[in-house]
């Protein structure tokens, strides 16, 4: 006894079966559509698309007729057709790729040249540089060769300077000699004038020889040159010691007030009192006394 297969079944399998001829109908495309289609999708994915758009466009056109033939099932068009598609994504993925390799071969003749040129650049600021360090060192050499003459001359006019400084001093010196008693000691040069030439007994007004005199010491001494004196006043040891500290303090700064008012600088020059506590000679002879009586004026001179 047959057993009848129900509606419901015969239909999922109709429905099968035609989905199973659609799927062998999409899979067998004829391997020229199959060729076309792959030569197109990779024109589409290459230099193609930004260089070659015409001849892509007229690929994509081919193969749209290819495809429509093989819809319609005109197996020999479709062959015709996608083989003439194909060989038109072809033109265009070479047609791509030669404008993206001149495109690199500008670039790189692009990144060529403008290595050239800052190479060029970097050579010329380098040599730029070393002539500007070659003129400088010559610059230098120059102004030490100048300063080396320069030094000489000054070298040779400062001993020049020197030599008539000492001949000037040695000349005052020389002048000082005929005026006074003159001697060098440790606290400088030590002019020694008589008491009895410069003052009357007891008195501390210079007399009017004296003040000759001593323009010609101030005259010397601004001719020599000095960095300090001090004034020293001196007496012998009659009378009381205040009276002779007072006296001898005096006549100190007589002689001073007198050498400044001759051009003697005042801050470089003071004077002391000594008293009689500085003899030179004996105080019991009237000879010894007169020694004893004296102004010293201690120069340090100016060297």
């Amino acid at each position: 006894m047959m057993r009848h297969t129900s509606r419901p079944i015969l239909s999922l399998i109709a429905l099968a079966a035609a989905l199973m001829t659609s799927a062998c109908g999409a899979d067998m495309a004829p391997r020229e559509l199959l060729d076309a289609r792959d030569a197109y999708n990779k024109a589409q994915a290459g230099p193609a698309s930004q260089f070659a758009l015409a001849e892509l466009e007229t690929a994509k056109q081919s193969l749209q007729e290819a495809e429509s033939a093989f819809q319609e099932g005109d197996e020999q068009m479709t062959r015709d057709l996608a083989y003439i598609a194909e060989r038109k994504a072809q033109l265009a993925h070479a047609s791509g790729d030669f404008h993206q390799a001149n495109e690199d071969r500008q670039a790189a003749i692009r990144a060529r040249e403008e290595a050239r040129e800052l190479y060029q650049r970097d050579t010329e600021k380098k040599l730029t540089a070393a002539q500007r360090a070659l003129e400088e060192t010559a610059r230098q050499k120059e102004e030490a060769r100048k300063q080396a003459q320069m030094t000489g001359a000054e070298l040779e006019a400062e001993k020049q300077r020197r030599l008539a400084a000492e001949k000037k001093a040695a000349a005052a010196l020389a002048s000082l000699e005929q005026l006074a008693k003159v001697k060098e000691e440790a606290r400088g040069v030590v002019i020694t004038l008589s008491g009895g030439v410069l003052f009357a007994t007891g008195e501390h007004q210079l007399m009017p020889i004296a003040m000759s005199k001593l323009d010609e010491v101030a005259k010397a001494l601004q001719d020599q040159g000095y960095k300090k004196i001090v004034v020293e006043g001196h007496t012998d040891s009659r009378g009381s010691d205040s009276r002779n500290m007072e006296l001898s303090r005096l006549r100190a700064e007589a002689v001073r007030s007198h050498l400044v008012s001759r051009g003697v600088e005042s801050d470089k020059i003071t004077a002391v009192g000594i008293g009689e506590a500085r003899p030179v000679a004996q105080n019991t002879t009237a000879e010894g006394r007169a020694n004893n009586r004296r102004v010293e004026i201690i120069v340090e001179p100016d060297r």
